[in-house]
């Protein structure tokens, strides 16, 4: 056992030392300041460098370890109780428009009586929940009652200005605001729903997911969404799961991933669920030379023929794209496909829809098909990775740090996975879970290469 294996808070005080000092370095070397909490964020290349990222990744994971060994464990487990709130009052400011007020106020910030004029709320309401979010760093008190936007709550503002989003229809008021429509999906259906999940749990026969059990619907989430008097929760989460996708996840992920270069000319891949088909975009331009087939449902088709007409109408004209509605519960209708492809599918899934929807799959293929999955890969947190020859990760954090990283590396996963369960009765699997979710299926997990998102290549058994 080296030194600092036999005091873990030194341990965690040296990658603290260690990282902090990289991360600065990269900002030097880049002239550029290293961020201020109490400034609005504002995007650089170093947002998406890897090696600010690993760094920062560390930092975070040795910083909430530490509080979590030094903090009173009353205390820990006291806050941690107060994890509502924390969605409650983000969506109660995004819901009344705080974030655009003060945008508009500028860096002086404004009195929490104008604010809450502005709001067309109480504000002693409206105090006592800026002051529950600048006590945890989102908003900025600069003076006794005053706020203004830091680099956390800048995040919360909305696309559109304070004045279009109250004369504009109010189902747009999150166009092209990923994250403020995230966030407010949160604090009203999927906070709904959690007070479902414990139920739900101890008899999960009651009903598909603690979301039917609260809102009282035998539909899935997104079917409910669709029925008269749902507009608003539809387009907020179109608004949310769009436009997180396409920033969290560029095209690269997948054209680097699905190795068209290997594939003979016409030879197809088919995107399944796969929307309006922007990934398969991608990958046309990336390999011209193949041809593809976009499924989804009647109404995403409808939306893919309006996005290909604008992107590349020829594709489809000629024949090289298909726009094909199906429901993947259903067989298979292309046969003997090149790649078999789903994007964020599964995880929305219990196992034996999953299955069902694989083995529709594995159904059409031929000998030579691959099926290749892109989701996320969820990690035990008291083992290192153990399928390394497979494309894993490689070995976990250095000690003493979990080695999934604790928040750092699953925080999001962990939280997602939870907010799958409550919503749809999905789930993030492991690499054990993938593996096993293949064999009933009928295909063989043949590799994993890890990215942003994972991806899973599956040979037919």
């Amino acid at each position: 056992m080296s030194a600092n294996q036999s005091d873990p808070l030194q341990a965690l005080l040296d990658i603290l030392s260690t990282q902090t000092a990289i991360l600065k370095s990269a900002y030097t070397t880049n002239n550029t300041t290293v961020p201020s909490l109490d400034s609005p964020f504002e995007p650089t290349s170093l947002e998406s460098d890897p090696a600010v990222a690993a760094a920062r990744k560390l930092i975070v994971a040795a910083a909430t370890q530490l509080i979590a060994t030094v903090q009173s464990p009353v205390e820990y487990l006291q806050n941690g109780v107060s994890g509502m709130f924390d969605t409650l009052t983000l969506g109660f400011v995004i819901d009344v428009n705080v974030p655009e007020i003060l945008k508009e106020a500028g860096t002086q910030g404004l009195h929490v009586k104008e604010l809450a004029s502005a709001a067309g709320v109480d504000s002693s309401y409206l105090a006592r929940v800026l002051r529950y979010l600048a006590t945890r760093h989102v908003f900025n008190e600069v003076s006794p009652d005053v706020f203004a936007h830091n680099r956390l709550s800048s995040l919360l503002t909305k696309a559109k200005s304070l004045k279009e989003i109250e004369e504009g229809p109010q189902h747009a008021r999150f166009d092209d605001a990923a994250m403020p429509a995230f966030l407010h999906l949160a604090s009203d259906e999927l906070f709904k729903s959690s007070t479902a999940l414990i139920p739900f749990m101890k008899n999960p026969q009651e009903a598909a997911a603690p979301f039917n059990i609260a809102y009282k619907t035998t539909k899935k989430m997104w079917e409910w969404t669709e029925e008269p008097g749902n507009e608003y929760s539809s387009h907020r989460f179109t608004a949310a799961m769009k436009n997180t996708a396409e920033a969290s996840y560029p095209p690269e992920l997948f054209t680097s991933n699905i190795d068209g270069d290997a594939l003979k000319a016409n030879e197809t891949i088919v995107d399944v669920g796969g929307g309006v088909g922007s990934v398969t975009l991608a990958l046309r331009n990336a390999y011209p030379k193949l041809r593809y087939v976009v499924q989804d449902l009647e109404q995403q088709i409808v939306a893919a023929r309006m996005f290909w007409e604008e992107k590349n109408p020829e594709a489809v004209k000629t024949g090289q794209v298909q726009l094909q509605a199906h429901d993947f519960f259903n067989p298979q209708p292309i046969k003997n496909a090149a790649i078999y492809f789903l994007r964020l599918i599964v995880h929305d899934w219990p196992d034996q829809d999953a299955i069902k929807i694989l083995t529709n799959v594995r159904s059409a293929a031929g000998a030579d098909s691959k099926l290749v999955l892109f989701e996320m890969l969820a990690k035990h947190v008291a083992e290192e990775d153990t399928f390394t020859n497979s494309g894993g990760s490689g070995p976990g954090a250095p000690y003493p740090l979990l080695s999934n990283y604790g928040i750092a590396g699953a925080g999001f996963f962990t939280t997602l996975d939870l907010a799958l369960l409550t919503m749809y009765n999905g789930k993030e699997r492991t690499y054990a879970e993938y593996t096993e979710l293949g064999r009933q299926s009928g295909w063989e997990l043949q590799e994993v290469r890890p990215g942003k998102l994972s991806t899973f290549i599956y040979s037919p058994i």
